[in-house]
């Protein structure tokens, strides 16, 4: 499978693709909206950060306790429970006079279900589509995400500028709603993946597995520490822009398209491999131009530039898959994602505490520094990682009983999030 017209041929990969467009376009618009909420009654550049990318912060907790769903319940079941949740607490949001911590509080509980039905998703892509085209049906669902965080932002901002953000609230519950029908009713029920019970033990066995080989702790640093602090320098797009920060984010979602689409639809896995450097060096070396404190028609051109270097976390992602098998594939890919979701909301909360002793313009070229040099100083571990066959994680030992409806695991497919 190599073009679009035969991956969106299937019609489960169009219900999925459809539903998270929906689901993306719902969060990105209701995040800004948040954002200048927040910022509009505290004037605090690190709590407008993490209202809108402190979410994350609920992975951890989520990869440290029930992250074994991704794998042990039945992935139709476990994205339902998740685009649901994720409704009802958009629905929340658009209750004028809820106290800002109510906010906080409600996003970290959308955060946390996530976390722990992400890997869900990431899976089933490998199960729906036929052996090989797991890159290309992954990179198609990045695109998603940068599609939607165009269409939400510019959305978003076009609503702020004549609604409420409660009424920008009420519109993106909608959306959310419409990703729940969509995921509940377009998607055939699977078996789980493993026949263990979800508990907290199996899952802190499994992370403690994966993390044991060194090429896999590699690729996991790489996919998280330099994307997080670039998109820390996101973080401070509304303290610096105001208003017309959406645009700064449009164009971010624009340049993460066309990394994502170029990767994963246009180029060979040899030349993956081979763009990897590249591509991380150009995530942040373009955000040093923010120490000139750019106008907003030159600073637009940045975010634009440098975020076709996300592209490079799909080859990272595919010899992550490689390194793992079946059984905990969930696991494997909801950890990464978690791990990444969780650091791009440190380095946001590291931005704000910049930005408020620096000018934010200073605060985003010091992130991006630090960005480049962890991305120089991490690559190293990659030769670690170069392709290799198939690693074994230890197995844990397996529960009294399984849950009901549980099956063999499907048959492996190629790798790869977002940022």
């Amino acid at each position: 499978m190599k073009t679009y017209r035969e991956l969106f041929a299937i019609r489960e990969f169009r219900t999925l693709f459809l539903a998270s467009c929906a689901g993306i376009a719902g969060q990105t618009s209701s995040a800004l909206a948040l954002g200048a909420l927040t910022y509009a009654a505290t004037g605090s550049a690190l709590l407008t950060a993490l209202s809108m990318f402190g979410a994350p912060l609920a992975n951890v907790v989520g990869s440290l306790t029930l992250l074994s769903a991704a794998d042990g319940v039945p992935p139709r079941r476990a994205l339902s429970l998740g685009a649901t949740l994720s409704a009802i607490g958009l629905a929340l949001q658009a209750v004028p006079g809820l106290p800002l911590w109510a906010r906080f509080a409600v996003i970290l509980s959308i955060g946390y279900v996530g976390s722990v039905t992400s890997g869900a998703r990431w899976a089933l892509i490998s199960e729906m589509l036929p052996a090989g085209a797991y890159v290309l049906g992954r990179s198609t669902m990045n695109a998603s995400v940068g599609i939607m965080q165009i269409a939400g932002f510019g959305l978003g901002g076009i609503m702020l500028a004549w609604l409420s953000p409660y009424q920008v609230f009420a519109a993106a519950t909608v959306l959310a709603a419409g990703s729940a029908a969509l995921v509940r009713f377009g998607l055939t029920e699977r078996p789980a993946r493993s026949a263990h019970r979800v508990t907290v033990g199996r899952t802190l066995r499994v992370n403690r597995a994966l993390l044991a080989d060194r090429g896999r702790r590699a690729l996991y640093l790489n996919l998280w520490v330099p994307n997080g602090l670039i998109v820390g320098c996101e973080a401070l797009f509304v303290p610096y822009a105001g208003n017309r920060a959406g645009f700064l984010f449009a164009a971010g979602a624009l340049g993460m398209l066309a990394g994502d689409v170029g990767v994963g639809r246009f180029t060979s896995p040899a030349r993956r491999e081979r763009w990897i450097r590249p591509l991380r060096l150009l995530l942040a070396l373009p955000y040093l131009a923010f120490a000139l404190h750019p106008a907003l028609p030159l600073a637009v051109l940045i975010p634009l530039v440098a975020s076709a270097g996300y592209g490079a976390a799909l080859p990272l992602q595919e010899r992550l898959i490689r390194r793992c098998p079946d059984e905990v594939r969930g696991q494997l890919l909801g950890l990464a994602n978690n791990g990444m979701m969780a650091g791009q909301a440190v380095c946001a909360a590291l931005a704000g505490l910049l930005a408020d002793r620096l000018p934010v313009a200073s605060a985003i070229a010091v992130l991006a520094a630090l960005s480049l040099t962890a991305a120089l100083v991490l690559t190293r571990g990659l030769r670690h990682t170069d392709p290799a066959p198939q690693l074994p994680v230890p197995t844990p030992a397996p529960e009294s009983s399984a849950a009901p409806g549980q099956g063999p695991a499907p048959t492996a497919a190629p790798a790869t999030p977002g940022r």
